[in-house]
């Protein structure tokens, strides 16, 4: 009795390319996983330095807001246009461990008796919490009639006029490349708000 011939699979040639063929398309499919887990990475990154850049502008926000209510709390100073007669006109870099001075009265163990002297202490433990709470912040609040220049942008520079302080804040910030941006005089506020200081009564 004949039995069929055994079938025992492709010829070795055709079982080498098919192993080939399925290497070949394992790599490309790494490779096609590979760029969407890359893509994927970077919008992660890009969401995570988004979600703290807006952080750090609703703390500025909330900072500015807090200083617009000392000044209208303490408005006959607040008006004055001179920084020697109103503490609360400053300019000043604050990277970390940056020392503030310190003014003659501390309202907290002390009773401040004069607005003046109120206002000293407001600029420095405003000045304090600004440093604590923002990467390197520059902080300049100046009368300015013109805070923006002739194409719209904010700008550093104060008319040193008008009725309003206005508020211009800056602070260190991460660039797509990861590097540190410091905007310093020659880059622009990154928000201008005006201080009602109001008016005497």
């Amino acid at each position: 009795m004949s039995h069929p011939p055994c079938f025992s699979g492709p010829p070795a040639r055709l079982r080498r390319a098919s192993r080939g063929f399925t290497i070949l398309e394992v790599l490309v499919a790494i490779m096609i996983l590979s760029i969407g887990v890359l893509g994927a990475l970077g919008m992660q990154v890009n969401a995570i330095r988004m979600n703290r850049e807006i952080r750090l502008q609703a703390t500025a926000l909330n900072l500015a807001r807090e200083l617009a209510e000392r000044m209208r709390g303490n408005h006959r100073v607040a008006i004055q246009t001179t920084s020697g007669a109103n503490p609360y006109l400053l300019s000043a870099t604050l990277p970390p461990g940056t020392t503030v001075a310190s003014p003659p009265t501390d309202c907290f163990t002390s009773q401040c008796t004069t607005g003046l002297d109120m206002a000293k202490w407001d600029a420095y433990e405003w000045q304090l919490r600004m440093r604590d709470a923002l990467p390197s912040p520059r902080i300049v609040v100046c009368m300015d009639a013109d805070p923006f220049d002739s194409s719209g942008n904010p700008q550093w520079t104060c008319s040193n006029s008008g009725n309003v302080a206005m508020l211009k804040v800056a602070w260190n910030r991460l660039t797509t490349t990861g590097e540190t941006e410091f905007t310093s005089a020659t880059a622009p506020p990154m928000l201008v708000l005006p201080l009602t200081a109001g008016s005497v009564e």
